[in-house]
């Protein structure tokens, strides 16, 4: 599909798209990125979203001067915190209909994928699904229709959230812009998404070939 092909090649080429959007609406910017972030954490029907690369590129941006840098880290700080407590108490409220109605956005192999994450690794998975597609979208979802207080939920989140913002952000605004890597940007967005995919492939080849689950008669 055209649209496909099109979503791609913005994500693989967002420095000259962030640049774009930046000249076309000025400080409205700010406002895109901030909704982008939020989408992404916030609403478990849009786990396609950028994340990590788009973190990535908004530093590169802010390191030439087209954003500023403290306000990028407050805003999307704020957004991806605000994103996952949303997604929480849709979860609280509404998570049991979505298991017993699974879409094709919300699909149950997403929610058993993440499920199997949490009881891994607990409260942690709040912190760790930051770094994680599609998990990242799907943890506090599934954190909000078990167990998780919201008092331990929010300290896993604002602490998780802050590492993601801050992490690829600054990657960005401090490598972004050498030579090597601006020259070959898409190499380098295609290269972060790889590897924050590399923990729910590790995830799958260990459950389907290192240990796969036997079936009982």
């Amino acid at each position: 599909m055209d649209w496909i092909k099109n979503f791609i090649d913005v994500i693989l080429h967002l420095d000259k798209s962030l640049a774009d959007l930046g000249q076309e609406y000025g400080v409205w910017i700010y406002a895109i990125l901030f909704f982008i972030i939020f989408c992404e954490t916030g609403l478990v029907l849009t786990p396609f979203l950028p994340g990590d690369s788009l973190l990535f590129a908004v530093g590169a941006l802010a390191a030439t001067g087209g954003l500023d840098i403290l306000t990028i880290l407050v805003l999307l700080s704020i957004a991806a915190v605000l994103g996952d407590t949303v997604n929480y108490w849709i979860g609280a409220k509404f998570g049991d209909y979505f298991i017993h109605h699974p879409s094709k956005l919300i699909k149950k192999e997403y929610l058993d994928r993440t499920h199997a994450f949490y009881e891994k690794h607990g409260g942690k998975t709040i912190i760790i699904a930051r770094f994680a597609p599609i998990v990242r979208t799907f943890a506090p979802f599934v954190a909000g229709v078990g167990d998780m207080t919201y008092r331990t939920f929010l300290m896993f989140n604002i602490v998780g959230g802050l590492l993601w913002i801050f992490s690829l952000t600054l990657a960005g605004f401090f490598f972004g812009n050498i030579p090597f890597v601006k020259k070959n940007f898409s190499l380098v967005i295609f290269g972060i998404i790889l590897v924050s995919l590399l923990p729910m492939i590790w995830e799958f080849v260990k459950e389907r070939f290192i240990n796969p689950k036997t079936e009982t008669k």
